[in-house]
């Protein structure tokens, strides 16, 4: 959803021309504070915010800017844009966040992959050096195996679920992820 906010009268043309091009539902807010309110009521993807709103009512801009939380905010001078512009200037913004979005998200997977690589390798060298201990009672020794083999499988689904990016999972993992579902 996005959320329009200016107290410009050609704000139904905009919310009318943002839901057309973007296919998402568009509300608009004739004021900072309707803004606020709205903020806090919903959850929005973007908030197109007109600069003139901003200038000249700075407090009730900065209680606005305090409850965007995840909206993507775009700042529009509504005086000088128009309605080609600004679903430009807002599609634009809109692939940028689906960008960053993607490029964080991947970074985060990439991140828990090593971290789990790490603590995989810790695991597999303990189970190791263990194993290795002489006169290991034979229960003992099981229960290394058994948990050396799941770290080793563990390290192996890992591996194996690194996907090129935008890659389709391969069909093998495909069934493993849909028998899970």
């Amino acid at each position: 959803m996005i959320l329009l906010i200016t107290s410009s009268a050609r704000g139904q043309q905009c919310v009318d021309a943002l839901k057309a091009s973007t296919g998402k539902d568009t509300h608009w807010a004739q004021t900072l504070q309707e803004a606020a309110s709205r903020l806090r009521e919903q959850t929005y993807t973007a908030a197109v915010i007109d600069q003139f709103l901003l200038e000249t009512e700075p407090e009730e801009a900065d209680q606005m800017l305090e409850h965007l939380d995840t909206a993507f905010p775009i700042h529009i001078n509504f005086a000088v844009t128009n309605l080609e512009r600004l679903v430009r200037e807002v599609r634009f913004a809109l692939h940028r966040r689906k960008r960053e979005e993607s490029a964080a998200r991947q970074s985060v997977e990439e991140q828990m992959r090593n971290e789990m690589r790490e603590t995989l390798t810790a695991m597999l060298l303990s189970c190791e050096l263990a194993m290795a201990v002489p006169d290991v009672p034979a229960p003992a020794g099981e229960k290394i195996r058994s948990i050396h083999n799941l770290a080793r499988e563990l390290r192996l689904r890992l591996e194996t679920n690194q996907e090129p990016q935008g890659a389709e999972p391969r069909a093998e993992l495909r069934a493993d992820w849909s028998s899970r579902a």
